[in-house]
């Protein structure tokens, strides 16, 4: 696909971080970008700079997806790339001991479904929507449609202590990836999944320096940590080659997650 100013595009949780990136780097191309966050203040603000548009959005809501779909589609035109950034995460052991006074506990089921329903059931919902548009434009070259980029994480592949919902989350969308690329096969709209390892995220950037340097150190190589714009590299590379599709793909210096 050719991004240029015929292209228009959704990023969620395009406010900050990852999704940023790519909206910036979108805009770079000349796509027309329309930001879903629900941080109004930073999403305003960023598409004021990269000429965008900002829609406040809420992925566990269909009414709020919805409405963020129509005033895209209303500034914009019908999008033809979705890039999902939306998510969080919390950590917590499935169950465990106190050291203070042996009480024991377990994960809320609460913290998990509200986790599970933010960055997998979100997902999927932004993904089905956003799809369901595509299938209304007029085949491109090879019979393209749209491209579809969603957000894993390495916690998908080796979690960490504590990360039995946030891996639950992640895991199911790269165990999506590829039935969703064969669900929309026969339409032209390919699908593709990045799994970022430690990156230097604003939730990242509040850790104390001591504990940056050593995630850091746990790189192989590059012994640091990620940009945000090498996520956005690599969705505009899976979005612009045609024959990127099914695939989920880390992107991590190579690291791989000890138990804590």
């Amino acid at each position: 696909m050719k991004l240029d100013s015929t292209i228009a595009a959704v990023v969620t949780g395009g406010a900050s971080g990852l999704g940023e990136a790519t909206a910036r780097a979108l805009a770079a191309k000349g796509v027309k970008v329309a930001i879903f966050d629900l941080q109004a203040e930073k999403g305003e603000k960023v598409a004021a700079e990269i000429g965008g548009v900002f829609c406040e959005v809420n992925v566990t809501s269909d009414e709020s997806v919805d409405a963020g779909f129509a005033k895209a589609r209303a500034a914009n035109g019908q999008e033809s790339v979705l890039v999902c950034c939306a998510g969080t995460g919390n950590a917590m052991k499935t169950a465990s001991r106190s050291k203070e006074d042996g009480s024991i506990k377990h994960f809320s089921l609460e913290a998990f479904n509200w986790l599970i329903q933010i960055n997998l059931v979100g997902t999927f919902r932004c993904v089905a929507k956003s799809a369901a548009g595509m299938l209304t434009l007029d085949p491109g070259v090879d019979g393209e449609r749209g491209a579809i980029v969603m957000t894993a994480s390495v916690a998908a592949e080796d979690g960490q202590i504590g990360q039995a919902a946030y891996s639950a989350s992640k895991g199911g969308v790269v165990g999506m990836t590829l039935p969703i690329a064969r669900d929309l096969m026969g339409e032209g709209i390919r699908v593709n999944t990045i799994l970022p390892g430690i990156f230097n995220t604003p939730l990242m950037q509040g850790a104390p320096q001591q504990v940056k340097d050593n995630l850091a150190a746990s790189v192989p190589f590059p012994k640091r940590l990620g940009n945000a714009s090498e996520y956005a590299n690599l969705a505009l590379t899976m979005i612009e080659n045609g024959y990127f599709n099914g695939e989920d793909v880390r992107l991590d210096g190579a690291i791989r997650m000890a138990p804590r």
